[in-house]
């Protein structure tokens, strides 16, 4: 086993739970699982926090342990590594997204799809093999195995790839899979916080025309000088959504909260998908004559880690960073109360780790 010098063989680690549903985190002392031969213990030096991480916070979806450590866009530095670890060294930069483990022998593994496993155990809030409950990267440690983590190359900042784990491989994956990564494609983009701001970028990357369709009128100087999309839609204004009806190859709805879908469906061609990658708290309301005109609804997660591996390539490749702000820790507790208000002044906050007590956030 590798191991930087002066490290403990000890796996104490320190992070910010909730301990109820509140969602408040605070400081909190916990045990990390030793280095296993095919693991890799990573420290902590940037770690996103995304909307799902306000639901588990507080149990929103009612399936919540604590106390819980949230974060699943982690970056950070490889510190130990197994005995057969084969990809990866002490001081390289790697991430690690949304998930941990799976069984590594089903249909949906075997074809690089990790995240659909029946068996795909989440960074956190889930029960690992040994009994333990997962934690995530609110904390200064993690210990990965080595197939679930990604290599950050040196061209990529480690703040700017903590988000593109989970915003970033949750648009990539589908635009895709429905094929809307295509010159000749039309891609409607819905909602503009942190996973809409980088589905705006990779879609316009891939060469796309991109529609940005939002409630906030404000945000139309933002969609289209900073993050380059062609058009920008007011939702409620009923004349401009009727201005683009039946023009969209495809849609990528991210957002969180409970929102109408047959306008959406009705900006569609026959035959496209609207894909929803936000989840709210409530189930949506699914119109069905949209359906019988061959519209579809349909959703993605994620991604498997060979596509997120590429997914951070083509982002070095493009320049593709997320918008980001810097803030401390003990901050973290406002952050979330800013993610539900969607009261940020850039798509995504971050915070940076350098030591024990300070940790590394990005709310989108």
């Amino acid at each position: 086993m590798a191991i930087t010098p002066g490290l403990e063989h000890t796996r104490k680690a320190i992070g910010w739970a909730a301990r109820d549903t509140s969602g408040v985190l605070s400081p909190f002392n916990f045990t990390r699982r030793e280095t296993g031969e095919k693991d890799v213990a990573i420290k902590v030096l940037y770690c996103g926090i995304c909307h799902t991480d306000l639901h588990n916070a507080k149990s929103e979806w009612g399936q919540s342990f604590y106390p819980l450590v949230p974060g699943h866009e982690i970056a950070g530095e490889v510190i130990e590594v197994g005995s057969k670890v084969e990809k990866l060294k002490v001081g390289d930069k790697v991430g690690v997204g949304c998930m941990v483990l799976s069984c590594r022998s089903c249909k949906s593994c075997d074809e690089n799809l990790e995240n659909y496993c029946p068996k795909m155990i989440l960074t956190y809030g889930a029960k690992y093999v040994d009994g333990s409950i997962t934690q995530g990267g609110y904390s200064d440690l993690v210990v990965v195995d080595e197939h679930f983590v990604i290599s950050i190359p040196d061209d990529l900042p480690l703040e700017a790839a903590a988000p593109l784990l989970c915003a970033g491989i949750t648009v990539y994956s589908p635009l895709i899979y429905f094929g809307l990564d295509k010159p000749d494609t039309h891609v409607g983009v819905v909602g503009l916080g942190g996973v809409g701001h980088m589905a705006v970028k990779f879609a316009k990357a891939f060469g796309a025309k991109v529609t940005v369709i939002s409630t906030s009128p404000n945000k139309r100087k933002e969609a289209i000088e900073h993050l380059g999309a062609d058009s920008f839609v007011v939702s409620r204004e009923e004349d401009q959504m009727q201005a683009i009806k039946g023009t969209l190859d495809g849609i990528i709805d991210t957002v969180s909260a409970v929102h109408p879908l047959l306008p959406l469906l009705d900006l569609l061609k026959s035959h496209a998908k609207l894909v929803i990658v936000g989840v709210p708290d409530k189930p949506l309301e699914l119109p069905i004559f949209p359906l019988l005109a061959r519209k579809g609804v349909t959703g993605s997660s994620i991604g498997g880690i060979k596509e997120t591996q590429e997914m951070i390539d083509f982002a070095v490749k493009h320049d593709i960073k997320p918008d980001i702000e810097i803030i401390p820790i003990d901050y973290v507790n406002k952050a979330m109360e800013r993610l539900v208000k969607a009261d940020t002044r850039v798509k995504l906050l971050l915070v940076s780790v350098l030591n024990l007590m300070k940790l590394a956030f990005v709310v989108d």
